[in-house]
């Protein structure tokens, strides 16, 4: 049984006296990054203020984030498009925990926005603002549905990164 197990605990001064043996680890985390062609193109299109998906000829899908490939036809893809940066809120959730698990005082929002021009469920992951600061706010504001526009950072500070775009706001 578990229970009839016995082992002595460590103790800080048996690690500090070097009766145990310990190693320490570094890893080398140096790495790079190769996007790829297309979300390579997607994120300069985004330092310059631009969304840019691609175009299937022919199953006519335009697909954001753009691939290189369509995954219906099995074909490569025919054209960049330039796409709006307005579109429409598929899915949202409201959030009071950040990614490190702490409390919010205010709703963060996160929401899949497909974006128009593209083809229906194709979107991007991105965060609601201007929405109101508490969750009666935020569901008077937004619904599935909710058209909805990109706040970008200026053209100055732009990196090619998602977060060129800062928010998406509600147009009504």
């Amino acid at each position: 049984m578990i229970s009839e197990l016995r082992g002595t605990s460590l103790r800080e001064e048996d690690i500090g006296s070097g009766n145990v043996l310990t190693t320490e680890w570094r890893p080398k985390l140096d790495f790079a990054f190769d996007p790829g062609v297309a979300i390579g193109q997607f994120l300069q299109g985004l330092k310059e203020g631009k969304l840019l998906g691609r175009r299937c000829h022919q199953c006519g899908r335009t697909m954001i984030p753009p691939r290189m490939f369509c995954e219906l036809c099995f074909r490569r893809n025919d054209e960049w498009v330039e796409l709006k940066d307005t579109g429409r809120v598929n899915t949202f959730s409201v959030s009071y925990v950040n990614w490190d698990a702490s409390r919010r005082e205010k709703p963060q929002v996160p929401a899949v926005i497909e974006i128009d021009g593209a083809s229906p469920g194709m979107g991007i992951l991105h965060l609601l603002s201007e929405v109101g600061e508490s969750v009666k706010e935020v569901m008077a504001r937004v619904k599935v549905g909710t058209a909805v526009q990109a706040v970008w950072k200026p053209a100055a500070q732009r990196e090619g990164s998602i977060t060129d775009i800062l928010y998406f706001r509600p147009l009504s």
